[in-house]
């Protein structure tokens, strides 16, 4: 006799419905090296989430939109347009020998990456609440997708850099070389602050409602539309302890003025960066375990 197949496929079925689901637990890490590791390799197995998340993000900016990737040069190009009229014309700055277009743009790219990352990064975990209640993966990828977005718009919006560069006759030197690690510092110092930021959101909802006018406050204490060399020498040490101070004013000098960075300066937003994200990751952590409850 042939088998019964519906027989055996209702069994099956059965079977996979009684069988016991998988369950993770997920607990506060230790506040140990082992902690912090076993959470970094929890998040690379899911590279490919945090992958997609991140062009999911890009796509959905710009889809059905007229300008397309041209919002993510819209904002630092118009932010240029204001600072150079009210700061050539209106009140002077001194832009040591460069064109003040120029000598802004160059800044607020940065500063745009930053400030993007924070503004969307604070939400991340709030505005997601049933894929968050609902799927396990590793929390992080949220805030972090906003940031590799933001850093996609980074790259988009310094084509324009590069058109000012040549419009004003700028060229680069090899010191330009040191973008790079700049942009990396920028990048850590960032993602720290987004992840204090988005953990700290879920329980403190002021955070995201104060984020806008904190942000001003911080651009306007950091050198973007004016040089380090406007502040008060005697105010300069205390200056310095802002990070962006580092990453804004050295990628200036690196790439309009062909100097090598200010160690000093870059060493300490440097230093800065390198304290907060490990502590910022443990604390995201350890909120993560109690995330799904609150949010």
């Amino acid at each position: 006799m042939s088998p019964d197949i519906s027989s055996n496929t209702i069994t099956d079925a059965t079977a996979r419905e009684t069988a016991p689901r998988r369950v993770t637990v997920i607990r506060a890490p230790s506040l140990s090296l082992s902690g912090l590791t076993g959470g970094l390799v929890k998040l690379a197995q899911y590279s490919d989430l945090l992958y997609t998340l991140s062009v999911h993000r890009i796509k959905v900016r710009y889809k059905q939109s007229l300008l397309g990737v041209s919002w993510a040069i819209l904002q630092p190009l118009s932010l240029m347009l204001i600072y150079t009229v009210i700061f050539s014309f209106i009140e002077r700055v001194q832009t040591e020998g460069m064109p003040y277009a120029v000598f802004s743009y160059v800044a607020l790219l940065p500063w745009t990456y930053f400030s993007t990352s924070l503004s969307n990064a604070t939400n991340g975990l709030v505005s997601h609440q049933e894929l968050v209640t609902k799927v396990y993966f590793p929390r992080e990828i949220l805030p972090l997708s906003y940031v590799i977005a933001a850093l996609f718009d980074f790259a988009i919006a310094s084509t324009v850099l590069a058109g000012l560069m040549i419009y004003y006759r700028i060229g680069l030197t090899l010191n330009a070389l040191y973008a790079v690690p700049i942009i990396l510092i920028l990048t850590l110092l960032v993602t720290a602050v987004a992840l204090f930021l988005s953990a700290t959101q879920v329980r403190f909802r002021d955070i995201g409602v104060a984020m806008p006018l904190l942000l001003q406050l911080w651009m306007f204490a950091s050198p973007v539309v004016y040089p380090l060399s406007a502040v008060p020498p005697g105010l300069r040490d205390f200056y310095l302890l802002n990070p962006m101070v580092g990453v804004i004013e050295n990628f200036r000098r690196a790439i309009l003025q062909g100097a090598p960075p200010d160690f000093r300066s870059l060493g300490v937003s440097a230093l800065i960066a390198v304290v907060l994200l490990p502590a910022a990751y443990i604390y995201f952590k350890r909120v993560e375990a109690t995330v799904a409850d609150i949010i």
